[in-house]
């Protein structure tokens, strides 16, 4: 195999379009390693742990980008040219969809005079300065970046705050703003229910379940996970709170987020107490808080937080959290001889994740997460499950130098196989994730590797069920229907909700391990 590392000086591309090549390239026939990405320290990490280091590229910066390959030395040359070709096309053109392309914030102020938002994707130590740019020239922002200070933080979130702007992010991963859905977002209806969210697939999940029951989005406002520390005081949740209460096409507000610090709890409960509309209060991990007026309902699941949403429609609405269905499918699952059998979760989402520790934590044990806050619930080694375990396998430790497994889902699947040869593992649960933003086939890309898991069960003489949930719309663009489908046929359960996914595999290692028919 031969290799080359080449570093381009000052050359800037979002992680989503560089991961999402570098995950292409990788496929085809010859290549062993491609590495596409900026030169953050965890990616030089990457880089010398791949054997691909150089001297050059040890003294890059979060400005540069690598580009680094080892495939067949006939192959080399034609990777390196399709990334040339890939980026400096995306960099070059001038029009595209009716569209024309500016490389500079300047520029596309003058091509777009009556914008009011900007999202801004750049390396973390230079977000912060085109942020407060942006919000000088009184746009809103959806800052996609991460990697910014806490300090930085709270100065911009405080600066927006006096302008009357709103600062989401950083490391805000889904909105949707009058209709339009910004990274990563689900095609919903239009409706009167508002959302406040420092959670990103959290926020997908609650607007997925909404519109499946019949109702609409008025608008959905990320917070970035850190808003409802201590440290930034929750200042774009207090704001999105009060700008959605004020917001004439919201009918009902929904705030969603895992238990903020006590002061900001505290201060969004008397928000939200002083509310003339609805509210539902959905804190995963959570506990009702005490003496909560009428009009604020809480809830811990996600599902929930849409169910009591649509309730302010229709009182009488009542959809059950496991269906007859899937309790049936499940019911149908019995006891094998032998070794006692676990929940193996390989989670895309990471709030789908929390949800699920939350759900599981008095259920089931020995439970542990790589996202569990409680020491005794903590992983010991994330690459390697025992017992009851949920995984986000997008979490940094599994995504440095690669995309992040909603981009590219194929990352999963060395874990699902390695999963299905534990003799242990008694349900195989995982999430897809379709929208703006995801992969255009995320089934597709896994549907073979769980044939694969299933064949592995079988030749040691047990049967292997797999529990899913979808989280998308009939309308998303990758055909909710045609993903449902191609799981269950090989025999995969889809569950309506995550909750509803996380019930059937309790049911299932409760009850035992094996599917008749």
């Amino acid at each position: 195999m031969d290799h080359q590392t080449i570093i381009k000086k000052r050359t800037y591309h979002d992680s989503v379009t560089l991961m999402s090549l570098a995950g292409k390239l990788k496929k085809q026939d010859g290549v062993e390693e491609v590495i596409v990405s900026m030169a953050t320290p965890m990616n030089k990490e990457l880089l010398e742990n791949v054997g691909l280091m150089t001297e050059e590229a040890s003294t890059a910066t979060d400005a540069d980008l690598i580009i680094a390959c080892r495939a067949e030395a006939d192959v080399l040359p034609s990777i390196l040219a399709e990334v040339d070709e890939a980026l400096g096309a995306k960099k070059t053109a001038t029009k595209r969809n009716g569209k024309t392309s500016v490389t500079t914030f300047g520029a596309a102020l003058d091509m777009s005079p009556d914008a009011n938002l900007a999202v801004i994707s750049v390396p973390g130590e230079f977000a912060a300065r085109e942020t407060r740019r942006a919000l000088e020239q009184g746009l809103h922002v959806m800052l996609f970046s991460d990697n910014v200070s806490v300090e930085d933080e709270r100065d911009l979130k405080t600066y927006a705050a006096e302008k009357g702007l709103f600062v989401m992010g950083p490391d805000c991963g889904t909105a949707m703003i009058n209709g339009t859905g910004l990274c990563f977002a689900n095609d919903v209806k239009r409706g009167g229910i508002g959302m406040v969210a420092a959670s990103g697939t959290g926020l997908q999940e609650v607007m997925v379940q909404v519109d499946r029951l019949g109702y609409g989005v008025s608008q959905a406002i990320g917070t970035g996970g850190r808003d409802l520390s201590s440290a930034i005081g929750g200042i774009m949740m207090r704001q999105g709170i009060d700008a959605l209460l004020a917001d004439e096409s919201t009918d009902v507000l929904v705030v969603i987020s895992k238990p903020p610090a006590p002061e900001v709890e505290q201060m969004i409960l008397e928000r939200v107490a002083r509310a003339t509309k609805p509210v539902v209060l959905c804190l995963l991990d959570g506990k009702a808080p005490a003496d909560l007026p009428k009009h604020v309902t809480f809830t811990t699941t996600l599902f929930e937080a849409a169910l009591a949403a649509a309730r302010t429609y229709d009182s009488n609405l009542e959809v059950e959290l496991v269906s007859d269905e899937a309790l049936t499918w499940s019911r149908v699952v019995h006891r094998t001889q032998g070794t006692e059998r676990f929940i193996r979760g390989l989670f895309c989402g990471g709030t789908l994740t929390a949800e699920a520790l939350s759900i599981l934590r008095y259920r089931v044990s020995p439970l542990t997460s790589n996202v569990a806050k409680r020491t005794e619930e903590k992983m010991p080694d994330i690459f390697m499950s025992a017992g009851h375990t949920l995984v986000d396998l997008g979490d940094d430790a599994f995504t440095v130098g690669k995309p992040h497994p909603m981009i590219e889902p194929a990352l999963r699947n060395g874990r699902i196989l390695q999963e299905a040869a534990d003799p242990t593992c008694g349900v195989l649960l995982l999430d897809f994730e379709l929208g703006y933003g995801s992969h255009d086939d995320p089934v597709g890309e896994t549907l073979e590797t769980l044939k694969a898991a299933q064949d592995i069960a079988k030749r040691d003489g047990r049967i292997l069920p797999i529990v899913t949930y979808i989280c998308g719309t009939e309308t998303d663009k990758q055909g909710y229907a045609d993903q449902k489908h191609r799981l269950e046929q090989i025999g995969a359960y889809v569950a309506r909700s995550n909750a509803e996914a996380v019930e059937i595999a309790c049911t299932i290692v409760k009850k035992g391990v094996e599917i008749h028919g």
